[in-house]
């Protein structure tokens, strides 16, 4: 197998990163994070900075995409109901 092509990148300990996705878009982290619900992202990124430090924000933009099919902003503006706060 090619180098870096191992799944893991060659580490002990295993997994891979579909599962990782999976696990934080619909699996038990998406529970602990309950999607689609106010503070979502933010309770994603508390949860995933531990391992990811400051790369968690990314992270659960793409995650919060893959589990809502909307973007954090379209997802804010949806639930203030299409209009921005205080007009």
């Amino acid at each position: 197998m090619a180098r870096g092509r191992q799944g893991n990148g060659g580490r002990k300990g295993g997994g891979n990163a579909q599962t990782l996705r999976d696990y934080w878009a619909h699996g038990a982290g998406a529970a602990k994070i309950k999607w689609g619900t106010p503070g979502d992202w933010s309770r994603c990124v508390r949860q995933v900075s531990k391992f990811m430090g400051p790369r968690a924000k990314g992270y659960c933009q793409l995650r919060h995409m893959a589990a809502t099919g909307m973007t954090t902003s379209a997802h804010a503006k949806a639930m203030r109901g299409g209009s921005k706060k205080g007009r």
